[in-house]
């Protein structure tokens, strides 16, 4: 896409951002005029003290009306906040808008991270009752800070953002790829991703186009997509949460577009929405996705939502509350294709180069550690650690239990004294997995200090509990590899 596809002209996001840099409209900025108290105020839409800390109208002050406060304001005190962007310019590229006597923000510009910009249109809740434009441009919301802080952030030559909408996923993967390719169906999205590039001195290559049409037969080293995943009967009436597909077909088409997009070694992370069928075991559906891919797996489930909430949901997302027959009709769908739940979560993709690819479903609501990037790449470590090794290989290495790692008994008083009904490990860290265990793995991850292989801390442990070495050694193999899957012991390097 050419650069000049922009809301503004070159010399005008220069302009703009010599504007907002002189002014320090920046994350820290903002912080630093408005203090702590009226900043998180902010962050929960309440703008009476960033209000009261913005009246001298400075530079400063008033881009914090207009663009964060969404106030409108004189006309000449807007020009000189721009300056020395003109505010015919501004109007011409929809930065800002007339309204009443004054002029207000046309667009979300938000500042984000130490000194970036982001462009996005104003979301429905700061102008209801004006409905948003089919190709409506999303801001950062809560789905795009989970893919940003679930991606895998390892250095790699080539990236790729299928559906960049406002740029800032392409915004992250700039800093650790040295090209970055971004598409999206929508026109405008580009228009509004180009200029978040320009605005942060990127240079992308932004092409339109149907998810992964336009980059066929090209692979990159990191790809990862916000798609528009909403489940639903293939209406489309808004392309940010509209795909087209019937259900959930979207995420089945990205799992199986991914074995073509990746190097080897490659990496692909998507958001996903998938039904629960009544009779149907949700994970094995998913599971199916990925069936002669080639691809190692990884989806974690970590919300579901009933049909009513989630119609809801995304009804109100797009100011279309007070449509019931729209409502009806989605609800409909629902019962005719006996879905009792829709899940949202995270699928995690690598192209290993194995005959035998590891696929894993499974829930984790819990709260996490973050980075969940970082928790994903040890994942897929540990995995290429088990799979390098048959049982023979993990008897002869050593473990030790995880840092930090504890064990919660649960016990019920008795006649004779307090009897455990129940033992769990938890991990206080990382994934922060809880395992009931019997005693026998508990002795085993109890003895777990990376000083003796694993076979003859068996030996020792047959010994103690009266068990044929032989015996234990072929049951312990998949417990001990599942507990270095979860991470609740670690593999001692040699």
């Amino acid at each position: 896409m050419d650069r000049h596809d922009m809301l503004l002209s070159p010399a005008g996001v220069d302009a703009l951002r010599t504007a907002l840099t002189r002014a320090r409209f920046t994350a820290n900025g903002i912080a630093d005029r408005l203090g702590p108290q009226a900043t998180g105020a902010v962050a929960r839409n309440d703008y009476r003290a960033a209000l009261r800390a913005t009246e001298d109208r400075d530079p400063l002050a008033t881009l914090i009306r207009v663009f964060i406060c969404d106030q409108t304001e004189p006309e000449p005190v807007v020009a000189a906040a721009l300056a020395p962007l003109t505010v015919e310019e501004a109007l011409a590229g929809g930065l800002v808008e007339q309204h009443g006597e004054g002029l207000r923000a046309g667009v979300d510009l938000e500042p984000y991270g130490d000194d970036w910009f982001v462009l996005a249109d104003v979301p429905a809740s700061a102008r209801p009752g004006r409905p948003l434009h089919a190709e409506h441009v999303l801001g950062i919301g809560g789905a795009t800070q989970t893919l940003i802080g679930a991606t895998v952030r390892r250095p790699v030559e080539t990236a790729l953002d299928l559906g960049t909408g406002s740029g800032v996923q392409a915004l992250h993967l700039s800093t650790h790829a040295r090209r970055v390719t971004a598409t999206d169906v929508s026109e405008r999205a580009l228009r509004f991703a180009a200029t978040t590039a320009a605005l942060n001195g990127q240079d992308w290559e932004l092409l339109r186009g149907d998810l992964v049409a336009p980059v066929a037969g090209r692979r990159f080293d990191l790809v990862v997509s916000n798609p528009p995943f909403v489940v639903g009967p293939g209406t489309t009436t808004h392309v940010y949460r509209d795909s087209g597909r019937v259900g959930d077909a979207i995420g089945a088409e990205l799992a199986a577009a991914a074995p073509h997009l990746l190097t080897e070694g490659g990496t692909m992370q998507y958001l996903a929405n998938w039904v629960h069928v009544t009779g149907e075991d949700w994970a094995e559906r998913v599971t199916g996705w990925f069936a002669g891919t080639g691809l190692d797996a990884w989806v974690i489930q970590r919300e579901v939502a009933d049909p009513m909430a989630y119609v809801n949901l995304w009804l109100t997302d797009v100011g279309e509350t007070a449509d019931p027959q729209r409502m009806a009709a989605w609800l409909d769908w629902f019962d005719a294709h006996k879905v009792e739940a829709v899940g949202f979560g995270i699928v995690s993709l690598r192209r290993a180069g194995h005959d035998e690819p590891i696929v894993r479903v499974e829930d984790l609501r819990q709260r996490v550690e973050p980075p969940l990037g970082d928790r994903v790449d040890e994942w897929f470590d540990r995995q290429d650690w088990l799979r390098a090794r048959d049982t023979d290989g993990l008897l002869a290495a050593r473990y030790r239990a995880a840092d930090g790692l504890q064990l919660r008994q649960e016990a019920t008083m008795g006649a004779d004294g307090w009897a455990v009904d129940r033992q769990v490990l938890a991990m206080p860290r990382g994934l922060r997995w809880s395992e009931e265990i019997d005693p026998l793995v508990l002795a085993l991850v109890g003895g777990a200090d990376g000083r003796l292989p694993l076979r003859d801390q068996l030996a020792l442990l047959a010994a103690a509990h009266d068990v044929a070495p032989d015996e234990l050694a072929e049951a312990a193999g998949p417990i001990v590899a599942h507990l270095v899957e979860r991470g609740l012991v670690e593999p001692v390097a040699d």
